[in-house]
């Protein structure tokens, strides 16, 4: 497959040159309500938020008037996110670039610190000069992705099949792969429901990492079959589908003409404002937080809601298309995955509002434990928050340590539990929530990948491979109960696979021995084998060798 000849759009530096990414340390409820208001005043791009941190793109001759909306702490408490590096410069360098050349543009912007186009490739999928290998070296646009998708389903026609999820606001496909060996025994009467795993990225278009990290994904489990015993266990027991990007429209925006564009390309009531949140316009719950008090309910926002939900094209798409599934092809969708970037976290329902708590919460949350710890003991040892998605906008008391703060995230008890702040960007509307609530869907998390450091959006194409690596080991697959009990869904780590049958509970690992194992008891309770309790602090030196318990928990 030739690798496409795509590069940064010519007007990138004229856009993108008078503007500073900057990052405002938050350290009370005060502060971010104050950040919050002066956001929504300005119309500013909000980039991310966390409970430390929230990063805000912005001209740079506003910059003045909105320290002049701040109080003082957060006037003295800011610093540009890219360091001494060029936001036009960050943007350039995403672009697929010739081999052996630097990124550069037309003003010849100097680009400070250490070169990342200089590192060599790490050959995770074979050698250097794979035809496979190149496609994971750059970021690729979506006119090099859907062929790619094709050619994976030619090629592995025993598990693989190119299914079309539905039409895009601008009439294209959004398409997907479907992985997983369905049975052949065609004289089996009302067989089971095919226990089936969603993962999809790119919902906010400039997220470019989600998009590449799902091909990821989708090629390690279609090479893997055949060749990975627990990955051909896995396929014939499941289907996964992999969406790269369910908003193409606003995928091919970024390449064309806005490299920062984060919603579709669907018009408005507003002609010269085109576009709607995809992740703001699902139908559970979507006015939760009250839209309409906030930009969101502003079509020029760039967390415009829409007027109603599923107005935008794509979120109608991907729910009919998934409630079809459910309703007519026999599918039980027990888990899905929605990427983002950034910030490193892990999120579990609810997104709209913390006053309700998912029925299964201690399961979402201790699922999703066990798939941070997958990621951080890995390879390259990235730390991911667990948080209800609620909470992804809140603080610490100044009595809680670093150490503590998971726990006191989730633990609606504690008197030290985080304060929840004024929310930077609405959450109503989410799919993490219609997935979960609508679908009855009982392991959803949105996943938000690298970094938390200086990079932002703009992750380096370094990064592809690395990142796909970190999730490769944290969704590894997904393991089924046995034909006694009801059908269940977990997750398992680095190709390892326990049974729940098994007297002896063991893990067989190859560098990471992580197995987080669910399954369906019966109606009133669940099993788990399960990892030991472990901390923050005791991520040096530990024995990735940890024990497995069993236990029963009824309601």
């Amino acid at each position: 497959m030739a690798k496409a000849d795509a590069q940064a759009p010519p007007h990138t530096f004229a856009r993108y040159g008078g503007d500073v990414v900057l990052r405002f340390n938050i350290s009370t409820p005060d502060e971010a309500k104050s950040l919050a208001e002066a956001a929504d005043t300005l119309l500013l791009d909000v980039w991310e938020f966390t409970q430390d941190w929230v990063d805000i793109r912005l001209a740079k001759d506003i910059v003045g008037p909105l320290l002049g909306l701040l109080p003082s702490s957060l006037q003295s408490s800011h610093a540009p996110l890219l360091g001494e590096r060029d936001l036009a410069q960050a943007i350039y360098d995403t672009y697929p670039q010739p081999r052996g050349m630097a990124a550069t543009h037309p003003k010849e912007l100097h680009h400070t610190g250490p070169s990342l186009g200089a590192r060599p490739f790490s050959p995770a999928l074979g050698q250097d000069n794979d035809e496979t290998n190149i496609f994971f070296n750059d970021y690729q646009p979506f006119s090099v992705i859907e062929p790619w998708m094709r050619l994976m389903a030619s090629l592995f026609t025993t598990h693989v099949r190119k299914v079309n999820i539905g039409v895009s606001a601008q009439g294209r496909d959004i398409p997907g792969l479907r992985v997983g060996v369905h049975p052949t025994n065609n004289q089996v009467e009302n067989p089971p429901k095919r226990k089936t795993v969603l993962i999809f990225g790119g919902q906010h278009a400039r997220e470019w990492i989600s998009t590449s990290t799902v091909t990821y994904l989708a090629y390690s489990f279609i090479t893997g079959y055949g060749k990975s015993p627990s990955i051909t266990r896995i396929l014939e027991a499941f289907d996964i589908v992999f969406i790269p990007t369910i908003n193409p429209d606003g995928y091919i925006y970024t390449w064309e003409t806005d490299r920062l564009w984060r919603k579709n390309r669907q018009p408005t009531n507003l002609r010269f404002c085109q576009g709607i949140d995809l992740d703001r316009n699902f139908g559970f719950q979507w006015d939760g937080a009250g839209h309409h008090t906030t930009t969101a309910g502003n079509p020029c926002s760039e967390s415009f809601a829409g007027d109603h939900p599923f107005q935008a094209v794509e979120t109608q798409q991907l729910a009919a298309w998934a409630q079809n599934e459910t309703e007519h092809h026999n599918v039980d969708f027990v888990a899905m995955l929605d990427l983002h970037s950034y910030s490193q976290q892990i999120l579990y329902p609810y997104s709209y509002s913390c006053d309700d708590l998912p029925a299964n919460m201690e399961n979402l949350e201790e699922l999703a434990f066990g798939l941070g710890k997958a990621i951080r003991v890995g390879a390259h040892g990235h730390n991911y928050e667990v948080l209800s998605a609620c909470e992804g906008n809140s603080i610490f008391p100044s009595s809680s340590s670093p150490s503590s703060s998971v726990s006191n995230a989730n633990d609606k008890t504690n008197p030290s539990r985080r304060g929840i702040l004024p929310r930077i960007v609405p959450a109503g509307g989410s799919a993490l929530d219609w997935f979960y609530a609508a679908l009855s869907v009982r392991f959803a998390y949105q996943v938000k990948l690298p970094d938390r450091g200086m990079y932002g959006f703009l992750l380096p194409r370094e990064m592809i491979v690395p990142t796909g690596v970190g999730i490769k080991e944290e969704e590894d697959g997904v393991v089924e109960g046995d034909g006694e009990r009801e059908e269940g869904s977990g997750f398992l780590q680095d190709e390892s696979v326990v049974s729940q049958d098994e007297e002896e509970e063991e893990v067989r690992e190859e560098g990471l021995s992580e197995v987080v194992e669910r399954v369906g008891s019966d109606e009133s309770g669940w099993i788990f084998i399960e990892g030991s309790e472990y901390g923050d602090d005791e991520l040096e030196g530990e024995d990735v060798r940890w024990g497995l318990k069993r236990r029963m928990r009824r309601r």
